[in-house]
């Protein structure tokens, strides 16, 4: 595959000179030339210093990552063993946990190669591939995965359909097949994992801090709303902590989720309360009821879409804490998180802010939480730390 030489703008140079790794299309003077995903690109500015090397490589962020700020950089087997060696090793006490069986080995562009993450699910391997681009140089990746670690068995998940959901195809790729549902350990809660279930298979492993903190500070004795409830994960740590639970979500498929992870737990899924709805219209009800919680956990999706509510974090996340407000007791706490990486931190506390000035309620924030140690983040890519969690105490 040719190699392609790509001018960036002048605007955009000082941006790639300090290590900015995502190519985007408004950077380069022409992006005519890009013809084959996964062909390796070169960046240079008007006077035609050199900027980067990486890969062309679409998908909804940009269309390529720079992999290298070497002019003389190989993207050879040699390039792609150091860095999964790199970061396996970084993960180290992660592997020796008897607590936790589950989490992420290669964090994309923190672990140096932009559209491709692996998480480890008690000795099997998920690789995420978010490009035809970077699916190039698979052979060379997964034969560097197996040279370092042992395994029971590896899939892969293709997130390079028009928009960045999962090729409907089996996931599995070699070894033995997982079972299922394969059984995982979160500091020392269980969740019922399914590799060949589509993009998501079951827990999101970015919120471990947060779970475990609901589980130990805020659980005892309380009673937990979980909205967007998916398959119960915040339940699960707030039932091992001692509360009881509400979880919602409109998926009619969470209920099932949800029983099977309180049965794993051993714990009785009928002294908690499961609810399939909307979660709007759920809250609309509960103000009715006048029902209140101790402890009311927000992490919905960046979009989402009902029959009657179409919900964007960037747009109405001060609307959803307005509605949380109403729902929680004096002195309780609303567990505020977003993964939408169209805002920062600061523009977060913002919208909470402004919920409780419109709710005319005073809050303190008590924690905040970004992504954990094994979403190995870097500072030249800002955006890459995309989760923002604060637990708010409502006065």
């Amino acid at each position: 595959m040719k190699e392609v030489i790509l001018t960036v703008k002048k605007e955009f140079v000082t941006k790639y000179k300090n290590g900015y790794p995502l190519v985007f299309e408004d950077a380069l003077e022409s992006a005519k030339c890009l013809k084959d995903e996964g062909q390796i690109i070169t960046l240079i500015d008007d006077k035609k210093a050199f900027l980067g090397r990486g890969y062309y490589g679409n998908q909804n962020k940009g269309c390529g990552w720079v992999l290298s700020n070497s002019k003389n950089s190989k993207f050879d087997y040699r390039f792609f063993y150091d860095k999964l060696r790199n970061a396996f090793s970084k993960r180290m006490r992660y592997y020796h946990s008897k607590d936790t069986t589950a989490f992420r080995v290669f964090n994309g562009e923190g672990d140096g190669i932009g559209g491709l993450t692996i998480d480890y699910f008690d000795e099997y391997y998920l690789i995420t591939w978010y490009s035809k681009g970077i699916y190039v140089f698979k052979d060379m990746i997964i034969k560097a995965i197996k040279s370092l670690v042992s395994f029971e068995g590896i899939y892969e998940k293709k997130r390079f359909d028009e928009n960045g959901m999962v090729l409907e195809e089996d996931s599995y790729y070699c070894g033995r097949k997982a079972p299922e549902p394969l059984i995982v350990k979160e500091n020392g809660v269980n969740f019922a994992i399914y590799l060949n279930e589509g993009a998501m298979v079951g827990v999101f492993l970015d919120q471990k801090e947060v779970r475990k903190s609901i589980r130990d500070k805020y659980s005892k004795g309380k009673k937990v709303l979980n909205t967007f409830s998916y398959t119960g994960a915040f339940s699960m740590a707030a039932a091992r902590g001692g509360a009881i639970t509400t979880s919602v979500d409109l998926a009619s498929r969470s209920l099932e989720k949800t029983i099977e992870n309180f049965n794993i737990n051993k714990i009785n899924p009928e002294k908690h309360n499961i609810v399939v709805e909307d979660i709007f219209l759920y809250f609309k009800k509960a103000k009715k009821e006048e029902l209140k919680f101790d402890l009311v956990i927000l992490d919905p999706p960046s979009f989402a879409t009902s029959k009657d509510h179409k919900f964007s974090a960037a747009k109405d996340y001060k609307d959803l804490v307005k509605l949380a407000i109403e729902v929680t007791e004096n002195e309780g706490v609303i567990v505020a998180s977003t993964n939408c990486a169209a805002f920062n931190m600061a523009k977060f506390k913002k919208f909470i802010d402004k919920a409780f000035k419109e709710s005319n309620k005073h809050y303190e924030i008590l924690e905040e939480h970004t992504l954990p140690q094994d979403f190995m983040i870097t500072d030249k890519f800002p955006e890459g730390n995309y989760l923002k969690v604060l637990f708010v105490k409502v006065y």
